[in-house]
């Protein structure tokens, strides 16, 4: 199996890599991905920037060069749940946009002549979570997605009117599954709580993120890689 893993950020990027052994470096077109191999697949490892359109293209041209049976989308995302903590891993068994209005006849979020949110492959997703327990922080729900780092009580107030089951935002996922979704290729969106937005240290949070977050929590993915 060939399995795509995309990130956006460079700290992401190298907590990712080091998951896998013996990375190989192969340049294409002016972007540098990471091939490896785990449990007998086939591991391509990215990174594409921040926001929708980084996110779109790599995955477009993820797909064309080098056509994977699954591409997985991880990083960091704000819990906007009052349940979700800094830490726990949010599976994204659904995704849509939070920041898209195309008119009359559409719903919030919904691009028009597109589903309002994007489904989460579902056999990915019972691999995730299978033989997981509460303790773990490991949970399914809405990831929502738009190009702001939300920071603004009343933005965040405004998405959770719109998405009541929300669990999570971040700036990329959405554009993964919508490009996905195009290609047929299946999808998830693997995202570790960074912060809360809407409280009052929610950027002291993501800050010291990188030295409170445990390594383990990107774990889950290679967990998953060895039940495919």
């Amino acid at each position: 199996m060939k399995i795509a893993i995309v990130v956006a950020l460079q700290s992401e990027l190298e907590c990712t890599k080091r998951l896998f052994k013996d990375i190989e470096e192969i340049c294409c077109d002016n972007v540098t991905y990471f091939f490896g191999e785990c449990n007998g697949h086939q591991i391509i490892v990215s990174q594409s920037g921040i926001g929708k359109v980084c996110a779109a293209t790599r995955c477009h041209d993820i797909i064309t060069n080098f056509e994977p049976d699954c591409i997985i989308n991880t990083g960091l995302a704000g819990g906007i749940d009052i349940k979700s903590k800094v830490c726990d891993v949010v599976v994204g068994s659904e995704v849509a946009y939070h920041d898209v209005w195309c008119g009359d006849g559409n719903e919030i979020g919904q691009v028009q002549g597109f589903p309002l949110k994007f489904m989460g492959d579902e056999n990915i997703i019972n691999k995730i979570l299978e033989n997981r327990t509460e303790e773990d922080r490991v949970y399914k729900g809405l990831i929502c997605t738009g190009d702001q780092f939300i920071t603004d009580d009343n933005r965040l107030s405004e998405i959770k009117n719109n998405f009541k089951e929300a669990i999570a935002v971040d700036m990329e996922s959405a554009a993964f599954a919508h490009c996905c979704y195009m290609k047929q290729v299946p999808f998830v969106s693997i995202r570790v709580i960074s912060d809360t937005p809407g409280k009052d240290n929610n950027i002291e949070q993501y800050n010291n993120f990188w030295e409170v977050a445990p390594e383990k929590s990107f774990d889950v993915i290679k967990d998953l890689i060895y039940k495919l």
